[in-house]
């Protein structure tokens, strides 16, 4: 198939080249012709190859666990394959032809040739493999950004939900609590009591309110007392004994205390007090749950701010490591939970303080604990450690999971290598962790057995 110099000076790189070296590129390539499902190239070909696509579509995928992912298309006009300079030495993906295809295939034999005499046509090339290279970043590091961010987004879904539900259950059920008062309240203010005694009173009440001891009792140990605590009741006068035993019990509120109550009340009264005390102490509870719930949804805020460092300019920060650290683990709370993976930090206390870009470092502690968390079955144990060696800060990040092929640990930082199911990983996440790392000046390294992989982040402190 014969080429013109016309037909190459549509592919926008070469528009300014010198036809003499079009010409150059025309004599020394070969032009070959493929049908739909053919394949310009395929996963572990050698890249030896520039290729021009003069006519048709070539789809650019990777396969992850026999499913595949479209990473591209190469269409009309465009350049692809190897180019000048490239380090590039194996195919990680597969290019599918889509669309019936020309491509013009320039072997890398003459790759010397021109660049040592066309300089033109090398300067083009070397520019289109700068702007691939920046766009493959752009892009990926965006995809791995949005996977990082919908992982975290489903978990903060689900830590937030549970003290919003917990916060609306406890305002409804405190709305229909305090329905109820007037009744109560007309009984407790027909009482004719001492002020000693309304003292006495008072003082257990307040007491428990100020004072709220833990309530440790066991599940067995509880129905017991309540069982006592509602003979009790009932025996002394009180209907529906059975619903105030829990919330007495909640602050401890034990027979010897309710006693002191009946002592300063009498029979009569006793009933009424009883109920008013419980009244005040259950709506103390719900307010409790209230304010727990609000501090969780405010904990989980702060750890958001903190996470993204959204609160800071985009400069390198001297920072407390550990802070990131904990951030990430509440961000990541829901997934460690739902695999009941028990937590162990050996945080060296008054670490240095490195200075690095806060959000990006975060980025790696999520990639790095995700992964973690994926390696790991049910009751796993992930292990962090901080410590400071011969000015460089020192993190470990551990799992006892069933560790990562030897014939795999040599490819783990290569851009699209996973071994997670297609929407599970866009195979970015440590190249991603090591570029950051890399551009800290620091170092990231893997050991792997069954049972044991340890990640180790270095980051310098000068």
């Amino acid at each position: 198939m014969k080429i013109t110099i016309l037909q190459l000076q549509n592919v926008p790189e070469l528009l300014n080249v010198p036809d003499k070296q079009l010409q150059w590129l025309i004599d020394t390539s070969y032009v070959t012709v493929l049908k739909v499902g053919d394949y310009l190239f395929k996963r572990g070909d050698d890249i030896d190859k520039l290729f021009i696509l003069l006519k048709g579509t070539v789809e650019i995928k990777i396969q992850q666990q026999g499913n595949y992912k479209l990473v591209s298309r190469m269409k009309t006009n465009q350049i692809g394959g190897l180019l000048p300079f490239s380090r590039a030495s194996s195919a990680l993906g597969f290019g599918e032809v889509v669309e019936d295809s020309e491509v013009l295939i320039l072997d890398k034999d003459y790759f010397r040739e021109m660049i040592a005499n066309h300089y033109e046509l090398t300067e083009s090339l070397v520019h289109k493999m700068t702007s691939r290279v920046r766009e493959f970043t752009k892009d990926n590091v965006q995809a791995e950004k949005m996977m990082a961010l919908g992982k975290l987004s489903a978990g903060l879904a689900h830590e937030l939900n549970n003290p919003a539900s917990a916060m609306l259950r406890s305002a409804k059920l405190l709305r229909k609590h305090l329905s109820n008062v007037p009744e109560k309240f007309k009984r407790i203010i027909s009482i004719k009591a001492s002020p000693e005694e309304i003292d006495i009173i008072n003082t257990i009440l307040f007491d428990k309110l100020k004072n709220r001891p833990e309530n440790n009792m066991k599940l067995t140990e509880r129905n017991e007392k309540e069982d006592e605590l509602e003979t009790w009741l009932e025996d002394h006068g009180v209907e529906d004994a059975y619903e105030l035993t829990e919330t007495l019990l909640d602050f401890c509120m034990e027979i010897s205390a309710i006693e002191e109550v009946y002592k300063a009340t009498g029979d009569t009264n006793f009933p009424s007090a009883i109920e008013w005390i419980e009244n005040v102490l259950t709506t103390e509870k719900m307010v409790d749950e209230i304010e727990e719930a609000s501090d969780r949804i405010s904990g989980l805020v702060s750890s958001i701010k903190s996470y993204t460092h959204m609160d800071r300019a985009p400069e390198k920060t001297a920072t407390d490591i550990h802070i990131g650290i904990k951030s990430t683990l509440t961000m990541l709370n829901h997934k460690l939970k739902s695999k009941n993976i028990t937590i162990e930090k050996d945080f060296k206390d008054e670490l240095p303080k490195p200075k690095i870009f806060v959000s990006e470092i975060n980025q790696v502690w999520t990639n790095l604990i995700d992964n973690a968390i994926d390696a790991m079955d049910n009751k796993g144990i992930l292990t962090i450690k901080t410590d400071a060696f011969q000015q460089m800060l020192i993190v470990k990040i551990i799992d006892n999971g069933k560790g990562i092929p030897e014939e795999n640990l040599n490819a783990i930082f290569d851009p699209f290598f996973t071994t997670k199911g297609i929407g599970e990983g866009t195979g970015m996440g440590l190249e991603v962790s090591q570029r950051i790392i890399k551009q800290h000046q620091g170092e990231i390294k893997v050991t792997s057995k069954k049972g044991e992989t340890i990640f180790t982040v270095c980051l310098p402190l000068d």
